[in-house]
């Protein structure tokens, strides 16, 4: 081995086992829906089959994919299947694998526009498309004063956000601890973690985020959003920020952006909107009334990794103001310093987030929009609204179960009437079954099951199939308890 020159896999070696890779690829997204899809994998199982030390010298690729079937498989949640209705889905599709696949073999690091122009302009433009398909106020557009960027996820739009709210309400002076008031956020009781982590982040602190309640639907109310406001002014505090959902994780409830919106313009709050899988459905204009007061956002965020067959992670944020959030986030180095730049005619994308480095994901994104085109878009995510309005339907028949939630868009939340602890066995039963995989929250009291059905493959067999598990599932637990 000592007059070998390189260990580099060469272009006709990657040519062959490239093809291998999306051969296999190719043949799980066609197994997948018999699999299990929650992993049967005991804590510790998959490290126990790997070797303690690393290999002194290369092995040969079968080996790879041998111990990719043998080992890791067994250890993956199916989040591909049809038949997963957990959480909220995080989809991809074919057109979207290959553009990660292009992304990865381009392998640009896309900090400044200076390194790699079409890593940023195609970015731009992107987010430019989806503010028409997606019918969102022009003011969000980058020929105006705002525009989009890809952030990995919503919890980091929110971060975002409440930076540029934290830094706008202190004259952008909050870095001084002389100059720092103290500031208020405030959302949902029925709001994402990610919004408390971010307060914590950006050093408010918990104890600075008011939860504020929700009505019957789980939407937040108005009017305890300003009395909290004014109690918080009177008190001497600072509200800054305000985070309005558009589709909870728990219920998809969508909170007033309207109402709340006027309040936030009133007092000189920066109004977040997250929209993170919910938002997806505006590409059909039956559904476009969740836009409603985004025109009084002050920044927006949805996830296409979530609801648009682009695989994680794409998160779409835009702001109206792009000047308060670059001054928030941009720290110019020397090192980073070049003509562009100076020149001010570019967008330099690390000034946009809380990273300095950034992936070529607007790749995928834009590989998926031209595969499937806004018509194909639609076409899917209306089959996913109708086989959710199916399935309520199918609910609120059954005398032994009931709805617990409205049915907006493509999440159930339901519940059997047997009580909480017959509704955890349920949910324990189908998921250790393999067959399917069913997630829970929490609503007052209640324990309830959420069906999500986003997923890119799921049908209406996936669908009745489900509906007849839980149906025999509730069967055998409460015959059990009988």
């Amino acid at each position: 081995m000592a007059d070998r020159k390189s260990f580099h896999m060469t272009p006709q070696e990657f040519r062959r086992r490239g093809r291998e890779v999306v051969d296999w690829i190719a043949d799980y997204m066609e197994r997948v829906e018999e699999l299990p899809v929650l992993s049967q994998a005991r804590p510790g199982e998959v490290r126990s089959q790997l070797p303690d030390a690393p290999p002194a010298t290369g092995e040969p690729f079968e080996a790879v994919l041998a111990d990719l079937e043998r080992i890791i498989l067994p250890g993956v949640t199916h989040w591909q299947s049809p038949n997963f209705y957990a959480y909220f889905p995080s989809n991809n599709s074919g057109p979207s694998i290959l553009g990660e696949l292009l992304s990865a073999g381009i392998g640009v690091q896309g900090m400044l526009w200076a390194t790699s122009p079409a890593c940023t302009e195609l970015e731009t433009h992107v987010l430019d498309w989806l503010v028409e398909m997606l019918d969102l106020p022009r003011k969000f557009l980058s020929s105006g004063d705002g525009g989009g960027v890809i952030q990995d996820t919503a919890s980091s739009a929110t971060l975002c956000a409440l930076l540029a709210a934290r830094e706008r309400a202190t004259d952008f002076a909050a870095g001084d601890a002389g100059c720092r008031r103290p500031l208020v956020a405030y959302t949902s009781t029925q709001a994402h973690s990610s919004i408390e982590k971010a307060v914590r982040i950006a050093g408010l602190g918990s104890d600075q985020l008011r939860l504020i309640d929700v009505d019957d639907d789980y939407a937040m109310l108005p009017e305890v959003l300003e009395r909290q406001i004014e109690a918080d002014l009177e008190a001497g505090l600072e509200p800054c920020f305000v985070t309005a959902a558009v589709g909870t994780t728990s219920s998809n409830a969508i909170d007033p952006v309207v109402r709340i919106g006027e309040i936030c313009r009133r007092h000189g709050l920066w109004l977040h909107v997250d929209a993170a899988m919910s938002g997806t459905a505006a590409l059909c204009p039956e559904h476009r009334a969740i836009n409603r007061g985004l025109e009084l956002a002050d920044s927006y965020c949805f996830n296409p990794h979530k609801w648009m067959f682009t695989n994680f992670d794409c998160d779409c944020f835009w702001v109206a103001d792009r000047s308060a959030l670059v001054r928030s986030l941009s720290v110019l180095p020397e090192y980073l310093r070049n003509q562009a730049t100076e020149s001010g005619a570019v967008i330099d994308y690390r000034d946009w987030q809380v990273p300095l480095g950034r992936r070529f994901r607007a790749l995928k994104l834009w590989l998926v929009i031209r595969h499937y085109g806004v018509e194909g878009l639609r076409f899917h995510v209306r089959r996913h609204i109708e086989l959710a309005r199916a399935f309520a339907s199918w609910v609120e028949e059954d005398t032994d179960f009931e709805l617990a939630a409205p049915v907006p868009l493509n999440l159930v939340c339901f519940r059997h009437r047997g009580g909480n602890a017959v509704n955890q066995e349920i949910m324990d039963r189908l998921n250790a079954s393999g067959a399917l995989y069913l997630t829970h929250t929490k609503l007052g009291d209640d324990f309830v099951l959420r069906m999500s059905i986003g997923q890119a493959h799921t049908e209406e067999r996936h669908v009745a199939m489900a509906w007849e598990l839980i149906r025999e599932a509730a069967g055998q637990v409460t015959g059990a308890s009988a």
